[in-house]
């Protein structure tokens, strides 16, 4: 079978014997409902546990809007639109509003990239990067995590979060209130968070008894967010399905919709899988990459290799993954550093270091291969060369499973 498997802006062809392939993990068929800017006017005429959005606010009220950054698919300038009229209607001035792009532990954003976010929005409307160092305490978690968030959405009388809702490898889910934890947190009340990622119940897919996301939702609650307007997006990133109004109400809905859209059973765990993180802006680095890694780890057996592709034209992607990297010896030498002192950024090094314990990991990317080989990788110029050198790895019966938005797809194998 010949596919094509995204990276970046563009795609690569692959050839995959028809006698090998076990599947490919593609999103469920799923009852076609409205789509696009109409199904987020439907949510916000429809709001799940929470009145209209414009009977939440007042007028004289300053209101935040906290959306994602560059690294994320979410498609602000769709959304946002629908959310000012609506605000509009309750009578909130343009100038009373905000719109704040999270960055948790990402890199600053560029003016030109913060005009893209925006759309039409950009200049109309006050746009900022959320700041780590500029934050204002508003409490402390049970699970003793400090509630430390930017100030100009501290200070806002409103908070509106905007997401898109997909698995996370440790919160369960992306979406809800994780806009304010980590999007708008300061850097030492992430680490707290994260630091749980450890934990055999903090893991993809798991809502109910994951520690992580029970304090992300208890940091919401303490921050004040008052409203949410979640997507869940296709495979080519288009909106399929919205949700809005309460900020936990509505983002479990959403979840249970991408349960029936990219939860994908699996017959058996295959020898070979090739993932992708579904090509730009999810591949920028592989900080964000190594999100398809994670879900792969669900489908490859005992021994077998993993195919992971994403452009990574900006390298690494942080700054003390770089460094916890470049420090360590072997693989092992992250584990153990993440068990005996967890730091954000070295926790997705942590990440990989723990897949390689199951399984081989091929990179095909833009990285310079000296560097991919100190993440203890294999690099690949191209995806056929990878799978080629895998075949020839694990014999010409060689089990090959694909998963072309490996950070969307959650595999369930039979164990």
């Amino acid at each position: 079978m010949e596919l094509q498997i995204a990276i970046g802006t563009r795609t690569e062809p692959v050839s995959i014997p028809d006698r090998n392939l076990l599947g490919i993990l593609d999103a469920n068929a799923v009852e076609a409902g409205p789509g696009g800017v109409e199904a987020v006017a439907e949510a916000l005429a429809h709001p799940i546990g929470a009145p209209l959005l414009e009977q939440v606010v007042h007028p004289g009220e300053t209101v935040a809007i906290i959306t994602s950054d560059i690294t994320r698919p979410m498609p602000t300038a769709l959304v946002l639109p629908l959310v000012l009229e609506a605000l509009g209607r309750g009578g909130i001035r343009d100038e009373d509003i905000t719109l704040v792009f999270g960055l948790g532990s990402h890199r600053r954003q560029t003016e030109e990239e913060r005009r893209r976010l925006a759309g039409d929005a950009y200049g109309r409307i006050r746009c900022v990067d959320s700041d780590p160092n500029d934050c204002i305490h508003l409490g402390t978690t049970r699970r003793g995590t400090p509630v430390d968030v930017t100030r100009v959405v501290a200070e806002a009388d409103r908070i509106v979060c905007l997401g898109n809702i997909e698995y996370h490898y440790f919160v369960g889910y992306s979406g809800g209130v994780k806009a304010v934890m980590p999007g708008v947190s300061s850097r030492d009340a992430i680490q707290a968070n994260h630091s749980r990622m450890v934990l055999p119940e903090a893991h993809a897919g798991k809502l109910e008894g994951n520690p992580i996301r029970e304090d992300v939702e208890e940091a919401g609650r303490l921050a004040g967010v008052d409203y949410i307007v979640n997507v869940v997006l296709g495979d080519h990133k288009e909106i399929l399905c919205a949700v809005a109004g309460h900020p936990v109400e509505a983002h479990r809905v959403g979840c249970r919709f991408l349960d029936t859209l990219y939860r994908k059973p699996i017959p058996q765990r295959a020898d070979i899988v090739l993932t992708s993180q579904g090509g730009a802006p999810k591949d920028l680095n592989l900080y964000q990459t190594q999100k398809a890694l994670d879900n792969a780890k669900h489908a490859v057996r005992p021994g077998g290799t993993i195919i992971l592709v994403g452009s990574c034209r900006e390298g690494l992607g942080e700054g003390v993954f770089e460094q916890w990297i470049r420090e360590a010896r072997r693989p092992e030498d992250l584990i153990e550093r993440v068990q005996a002192h967890f730091q954000l950024g070295g926790h997705k090094a942590a990440a990989i270091a723990m897949v390689l314990q199951e399984a081989e990991v091929y990179l095909v990317s833009e990285m310079d291969p000296a560097m991919v080989e100190r993440v203890f990788l294999r690099p690949f110029g191209t995806v056929q060369e990878a799978l080629d050198a895998a075949m020839a790895k694990h014999g010409p019966d060689a089990t090959v499973l694909v998963m072309p938005h490996g950070g969307s797809t959650l595999p369930l194998p039979p164990d």
